[in-house]
């Protein structure tokens, strides 16, 4: 903490003021302005400052800031204003002296101590303005997950998403008002949510259990081809599983998949690296809806679909860590290249002659790894059983 900051971090938990440090309530006293919900604002007591709400949308609060140095400010979050609150916000536009921070227990922490969970072995889930989807990746036996909720909707709503999916036998607590006077727990099967309005502020919390016939996602690469929704334009299982290990994933990495198809490519890129994101770009509408209905069946909401055609689709574009090209011809991939940061892996999958003629001459110019790939799967030859060979292709890994 130093004397410089002139704006200050408090966190706030159910319990209003009761819960404010004498640190907190002092600050709050000598602040001239006072920015927080209008739920936080009421918990206040009378103080001098000015209590202002979040202006709406709450992006209109970036310009205003600045113009605030020079007073005392507060701002007023829910429990740990730098675990999935306003913290990082004011902090990337801040200097680190002009601000302090003093935190309250978060809602994850409050839930996992009274449930006598180590928090460090859960998985914390944030549905908070999020799509219900987004916690299906998560969902494997064995796991505890703390799910920060929407509304009072969600806990219904996740039971009945989990049910649908084969976790019903889930145990699952619903945590209502933590920390404040009416503070309750529900605790039921996923199957077996009670019908009633909960409270809005709510966490969940969620022993994962799965029925013989959930599916579950596993961690490597090389999902079942018929777990996509697709007209057949897929990169196969195999070949699936070798174009993601030499595309690398990694936490926060970029990917523009060139000629998506079912965005299978992208979709497992998400699933190995969850802060990654996504750029699908498939020129035909009805396989873009192929991909729309892929995101919602994983899970990974992280992916942008761009309906168009390279190069114009390119043009403009968050630079990519990875680019794969897995559909079109020669001149998709020369204008991959041609759109291809200096640091970016790319990799290309060639079925056709001309295609596969286009990456035998870039490999000859920029080298990198270039493989061929045949295989060939055992299927009915009479009475008995023979290998049906797929068409061979050529894949070539620039990094």
């Amino acid at each position: 903490m130093t004397e410089a900051a002139w704006l200050s971090l408090i966190g706030i938990g159910a319990d209003g003021e009761a819960g404010l440090s004498p640190a907190a309530r002092q600050l709050l006293t000598e602040a001239a302005v006072i920015y927080g919900g209008p739920r936080h604002l009421a918990m206040l007591p009378d103080v001098p400052g000015e209590k202002r709400p979040w202006p709406r949308p709450f992006e209109a609060f970036y310009p205003v800031l600045p113009t605030l140095r020079g007073r005392k400010v507060c701002v007023l979050a829910s429990g740990d204003p730098f675990y999935f609150g306003v913290g990082s916000v004011i902090a990337e536009r801040l200097a680190p002296g002009e601000y302090r921070c003093l935190p309250a227990p978060s809602s994850l922490a409050l839930a996992a101590a009274r449930l006598g969970w180590a928090q460090q072995e859960a998985t914390a889930v944030s549905l908070h303005g999020r799509p219900l989807h987004r916690i299906i990746p998560h969902l494997t036996p064995k796991t505890r997950l703390l799910v920060l909720s929407w509304d009072g909707t969600t806990p219904a709503n996740l039971g009945a998403l989990l049910t649908a999916r084969g976790f019903g036998p889930s145990r699952l607590w619903v945590l209502e008002n933590l920390g404040g006077p009416e503070e309750r727990i529900t605790e039921a099967r996923a199957d077996a949510v009670p019908e009633r309005a909960f409270a809005a502020l709510n966490l969940i919390a969620l022993d994962v259990a799965a029925t013989p016939d959930a599916r579950i996602l596993p961690r490597s690469p090389g999902l079942p081809d018929a777990w996509f929704a697709h007209d057949g334009q897929i990169t196969k299982r195999a070949v699936r599983a070798l174009t993601l290990a030499a595309l690398a994933p990694k936490p926060g990495d970029v990917l523009w998949d060139i000629g998506a198809g079912s965005g299978s490519i992208g979709i497992e890129w998400l699933l190995a690296a969850p802060t990654g994101r996504v750029i699908a770009i498939e020129p035909r509408a009805d396989r873009a809806a192929f991909i729309r209905d892929n995101v919602a069946r994983f899970g990974t909401p992280e992916i942008e679909i761009i309906t168009g055609r390279a190069p114009d689709a390119l043009i403009g574009l968050p630079p990519a860590d990875a680019i794969f090209v897995g559909g079109g011809g020669p001149e998709v991939i020369a204008a991959a290249l041609a759109h291809r940061p200096p640091t970016a892996r790319l990799v290309a999958n060639a079925v056709t002659l001309e295609s596969q003629a286009a990456l035998i001459d870039l490999h000859r110019q920029h080298g990198g790894q270039l493989m061929q790939i045949a295989l060939a799967e055992s299927a009915p030859l009479g009475p008995y059983h023979g290998f049906t060979p797929a068409r061979p292709l050529l894949h070539w890994c620039l990094a």
